[in-house]
């Protein structure tokens, strides 16, 4: 997730239950689950994640470009150059980048010669710039804001794309369009996990409302229900499966070293209107602007929607991840996130006290009805 659900509902009540005999399983070992049908009444032991607000280290607001119909990805004519947009992504934009961009340079550069240019620097601008020079061409990345100081920069970082189109809002064709996406773009980060770009698999705990068996699915390798002594959460219809998330910050600074290294040049620019655009001397441009295609290519679909976030002091103890009613938390070397907001039509990139603190509270709670000392 990308700063991405509406998770804001609170868990309520839940009073602690500390049960004898459990222990913490080591950093990177799986969790001890109870066999299937098992009497025992000792839940399985996750570290407890130690949420007081005086362990708040940092607050972040993030303003998702979210788009109801789905993001775009779409070649025009522009003057005498070819114009790629590729940007809309809502709360999935780490999760769909390599898919969306290898989209958007599939329409792009068959048949042209030359450099081209990218305008944006979040995750979509990176993905794709990158893709452009696997491909053999010379690329400019114009922007007006450099990571650190993206919008991706502070995302979740989940690959599980959502929170980023309306389901009655869009079509078939788009919808395949967007699962082609996300398999790419899985495909791509599984063959980058590790210390390096910061991405890594995690166990992770959901809930579902679904009856009976649960099938399947590419999005949710391994995924299982789990009877309530195989997990120490104060919930019904847990879910368990594998993921991978990416430690934003470190993933961005690792894909610019690659542009660069590979010759990639960046020009720090902003662009007023289309004609500045088009001033470019390359002639095939990708829009990577996010949020920005609304002022500069007047997309007057595209809202932003305000995700906040609490990190709190690192735990490298806590090797697993979850998206309950109480919100979402996701372990990372720099922290470990609490979440979040869905918040459509707020414009100020700026973290809200009072909703901080009802994050923070939420994820206190549950924590406090953790079933296992």
């Amino acid at each position: 997730m990308d700063l991405q659900l509406d998770r804001r509902a609170l868990v309520s009540g839940g009073a602690a239950l500390a049960l004898s005999g459990c222990t913490t399983m080591p950093s990177g070992s799986p969790p001890r689950l109870a066999s299937v049908g098992s009497s025992s009444a000792t839940a399985s032991c996750l570290a407890r994640v130690n949420v007081d607000p005086s362990r708040v280290i940092r607050t972040v607001a993030g303003l998702r470009p979210y788009r109801p119909s789905g993001f775009v990805v779409r070649a025009e004519a522009f003057g005498d150059a070819l114009l790629v947009h590729n940007y809309g992504h809502g709360g999935g934009g780490i999760s769909l980048s390599w898919g969306s961009s290898r989209l958007a340079t599939a329409l792009g550069l068959p048949g042209h010669s030359g450099p081209v240019a990218v305008i944006g620097s979040g995750i979509m601008g990176l993905t794709t710039a990158r893709l452009v020079q696997e491909a053999g061409y010379p690329v400019t990345i114009y922007t007006d804001t450099l990571p650190p100081g993206t919008t991706s920069n502070i995302a979740g970082g989940q690959i599980y794309p959502a929170g980023h189109f309306d389901d009655a809002m869009v079509t078939p064709q788009w919808r395949d369009q967007a699962a082609a996406a996300a398999d790419y773009s899985r495909r791509r980060f599984q063959i980058m996990v590790g210390e390096d770009y910061g991405v890594r698999w995690l166990p992770t705990y959901d809930q579902t409302r679904r009856t009976g068996a649960i099938p399947p699915d590419l999005m949710f390798p391994g995924r299982a229900r789990l009877a309530a002594d195989q997990h120490p959460f104060p919930l019904d219809n847990v879910v368990r499966y594998e993921t991978m998330y990416v430690e934003t910050g470190r993933f961005m600074e690792r894909l610019l070293r690659d542009i660069r290294i590979a010759g990639g040049r960046i020009e720090v620019r902003r662009f007023q209107s289309p004609y500045d655009v088009a001033a470019l001397p390359e002639r095939l441009v990708f829009n990577c602007t996010g949020l920005g295609a609304a002022a500069l290519f007047g997309d007057t679909e595209l809202v932003p929607v305000r995700g906040q976030l609490a990190v709190l002091i690192p735990q490298p103890e806590v090797d697993y991840a979850y998206a309950l009613s109480a919100g979402y938390m996701f372990p990372r070397s720099d922290g470990i996130l609490l979440g979040g907001t869905f918040e459509r039509g707020e414009y100020t990139a700026e973290p809200q006290p009072q909703d901080i603190a009802d994050i923070v509270e939420s994820h206190r709670r549950l924590m406090a009805g953790w079933r296992c000392a």
